[in-house]
Formats: structure tokens, sequence, C-alpha cells
């Protein structure tokens, strides 16, 4: 099986004035189909820039960035967008929802962009998912008249809509209660059981961590430890499937 995503060597530098500020630096790693992966350590460690530059938001000033095969830093700017598009879904820590459309039209918002499904079926790929992760009769709100942890879901749907490959996510359950942030995390274990999608998000939410297939700890640019979860009890799964965990093979 091809890994999802190989990176290999690859650093990042910035320059800040007359400084340049290395984000990440050496680091090595690779994710096969259907993994479940956390990517742990303190804020300015690397996390979120590795999660970039997995994401094609931003291409390694040395090394190389693989994802569904494709070397990042030999595609062009149209190339990178349709990547993104057709492979990669993103959930942000801040949801990124356009507060002027409802729930449906933000969910429907990246299959438009896709330009691949006629009106019929992109509502019943929304309508499904909407349904999928427990909003199937908030289609016609507007994000401010939901709870944060609706909004998340509302994220969780529009990264899946498109059924990426590989999703990422930055700190999927910040600013939630702990219960809202159960329910996320299970529902990413729910559909990469179900669906294969290939998971990877940073966290400092140790929550998170338990669930993760493997951990990933990074410092100060570098990937210093790879671990698997301490064990936790068994949790009854949520209405509507069967949580599972995957295998993950990293380097």
């Amino acid at each position: 099986m091809k890994p999802i995503v190989t990176v290999s060597n690859a650093a990042k530098d910035y320059r800040l004035g007359q400084v340049t500020v290395s984000a990440i630096k050496g680091v090595n790693l690779q994710v096969q189909p259907g993994d479940f992966i956390a990517i742990a350590g303190p804020s300015g460690s690397g996390k979120t820039t590795l999660l970039n530059l997995i994401g094609c938001v931003d291409t390694p000033t040395s090394g190389t960035v693989e994802v569904a095969g494709q070397n990042t830093s030999a595609l062009s700017e149209r190339s990178l967008t349709e990547l993104r598009l057709r492979t990669i879904g993103f959930i942000f820590q801040s949801f990124n929802l356009v507060p002027v459309l409802s729930v449906f039209q933000n969910v429907e918002l990246p299959l438009l962009l896709q330009r691949r499904l006629s009106a019929r079926e992109r509502q019943d790929r929304v309508q499904t998912l909407l349904a999928r992760v427990g909003l199937g009769n908030h289609g016609r709100h507007r994000p401010g008249e939901l709870s944060g942890g609706q909004r998340q879901r509302v994220a969780i749907a529009r990264a899946l809509v498109t059924r990426p490959q590989l999703v990422l996510a930055d700190e999927p359950t910040a600013n939630l209660d702990s219960v809202t942030g159960d329910a996320i995390i299970a529902l990413m274990k729910e559909l990469n059981h179900d669906e294969r999608t290939t998971f990877i998000f940073s966290t400092h939410d140790p929550r998170v961590m338990s669930q993760a297939a493997a951990i990933l700890t990074m410092a100060d640019g570098q990937l210093i430890d790879r671990a698997s979860p301490a064990p936790v009890p068994a949790a009854d799964p949520p209405p509507g499937g069967r949580l599972a965990g995957t295998s993950s093979r990293l380097q």
C-alpha cells in the first residue's frame, strides 16, 4: 500500500526582518491510508507548519512533501489548488464558516467549487452528511445561530462532503466543553472506520491523544517521538455507527 503522505527531510524557514526562523527542520514522516494520527507538542513546536505543508497551503524550503503521490513543490499554484480541493479536507480551530451562508450552503460550497455534481446530487450528499453529524434539521440555520459544538460539526461535514482521502484538523476540540469534544472525536473515529478516511490532527488535548492510533510529538521544529496512546476504558459507540481504531505505520 502506498503512503498517502510522505514527508522527506522537510524544512520550512520564514524570514522575520533580518532573522531567519526555522519552523520545522529535518522532518520525516509516512502516513498510510486510513491512519488516525495525533501530532502533539507545545505551541511553536511546528505542528501547524507541518499541517500546512501536508495540506498544500505552503511548500517546504528544502526536502519534499508528497500527497497522494504528488510532490507538492513541483506543482503549479493551480495544481496545488486542485489537489487541496479534490484530495484534502480541512477542519480549522476557528471553524472558518461563512457567516452569511446557511449551514447547508457552507457544507455545499466545496462541491460547488468542484463543479462535478448536479444540484440534486449535491443536495443528497449534503443532507446525508448533515444527518450523519446530527444536524439534519439545521440546514437553514446560520452559523451564528449554532453552538460551538454544532459549528464544529458543520466544519467536519464541510471537510468530508467531497469524500477526501485525507482530513487535516487543527486543534479540533479547542474551546469546546468536554462532552462536545468527546462527541467530535467519536464522530471522526466513526468516519475514519466507516469511510477509511485518513485523519491527521494537531492537539494539546489528552482526550484526543488517547483516541489516536499513534502520537507524534514535536519540539523545536522536529519530530522527537512516536508512541502509542495509553489504553483507555472502552466507551459505548455513539448512535449510528461503531467505532474502531486503525493501525499506523510511521517513520
